[in-house]
């Protein structure tokens, strides 16, 4: 009974079906026919033309994303506990090559133009001090929190206004977009979005994400830098005939309603333990060492987060009969 992480789960049926169909004589690298298939499957789903490289990993999705918006001696305003500033072990610096990490706060780990301006113009112009050049959100953000279009239109606007980059972290982009019932297009491009790292793996994919170029130019960019960086697989037929296989028949939307429907079960037995409202498939509750220690005895895996405080995932695979157990654990601490 694991509620660490969504990336703990494992591959979905149709991922793993997906393999075995690429499992042929085909081209290597991205010429193969799943590869090649990639930009005009997207380009549907987003209502507009974009460009698609599969990488193996979110966080080289979310930097060469940002290698490709931000150069090396610019800044990228992004949230003070932002994934890309507290999990990724300096891979952001490094991929761009030193630009800087410029952080903003915000309730939830969500950013606003507000916080992202006071950022922005904290910098003053001249050579000794670093410019701001791309921003980075997240979606759904570090605690669970899905941004509305609007609210990522209103950092859009302030982005174009300001000549910078937009990139999307959507490692939880699935569970974003069901909870707020829009359509991809309405969360992305049509909000100012640049580049979107388009998580599959945590949704059920297998070692395969998607970056999205709403500007297919900057692809072009970033395919020089995903072989440069050594990403880019002799055999990435696996990865792309995830991808297709997980957007056919909406597979990326059942996987992501299922853990979004677990956590909505747990939330409700937590009650007033909720640090955060539940958008997506996490929740982070009061919990004292005792009443954590008392859940572990009974068999429940989590993170501890902060003093007080635990974090819990609800992966696409625990159903309603999954979880059940643990929700009845809770309410009766």
């Amino acid at each position: 009974m694991r509620f660490f992480s969504d990336n703990a789960a494992p591959a979905c049926p149709e991922a793993l079906a997906a393999l075995a169909d690429a499992n042929v004589q085909d081209s290597a690298y991205d010429a193969d026919q799943w590869s090649a298939a990639l930009d005009a499957r997207f380009s549907e789903l987003f209502e507009t033309k974009v460009s698609v490289l599969w990488v193996p990993t979110g966080t080289a999705a979310n930097c060469l994303a940002l290698a490709t918006l931000c150069p090396p001696d610019g800044g990228i305003i992004c949230h003070r506990e932002a994934h890309i500033q507290m999990d990724e072990g300096g891979a952001p610096e490094f991929f761009t090559h030193g630009a800087k990490l410029m952080l903003a706060d915000g309730p939830g780990a969500k950013l606003t133009p507000d916080a992202v301006a006071a950022v922005a113009d904290a910098a003053k112009a001249g050579v000794h001090w670093v410019q701001p050049r791309a921003i980075s959100i997240t979606n759904a953000t570090e605690y669970g929190l899905a941004y509305r279009p609007d609210e990522v239109a209103a950092i859009g606007a302030l982005a174009k206004e300001r000549e910078l980059g937009l990139h999307m972290d959507g490692a939880r982009f699935a569970n974003a977009l069901v909870h707020r019932d829009c359509s991809p297009a309405a969360l992305t491009w049509r909000a100012g979005v640049d580049a979107l790292s388009f998580g599959f793996i945590k949704n059920g994919g297998l070692g395969a994400e998607a970056l999205i170029f709403f500007r297919p130019a900057l692809a072009e960019v970033a395919r020089r830098r995903r072989k440069r960086a050594g990403h880019l697989q002799s055999k990435g037929r696996y990865l792309a005939a995830q991808l297709l296989a997980m957007l056919a028949d909406d597979v990326w939307l059942r996987n992501a309603r299922a853990a979004n429907a677990g956590a909505a079960i747990l939330a409700q037995a937590a009650g007033a333990r909720l640090l955060h409202p539940v958008e997506a498939n996490e929740l982070f509750l009061r919990m004292t060492a005792a009443e954590a220690a008392s859940l572990r005895e009974q068999g429940f895996d989590f993170y501890d987060w902060g003093e007080d405080q635990v974090r819990l995932v609800v992966s696409w695979d625990q159903d309603a009969a999954a979880v059940q157990p643990l929700a009845t654990a809770i309410a009766a601490l």
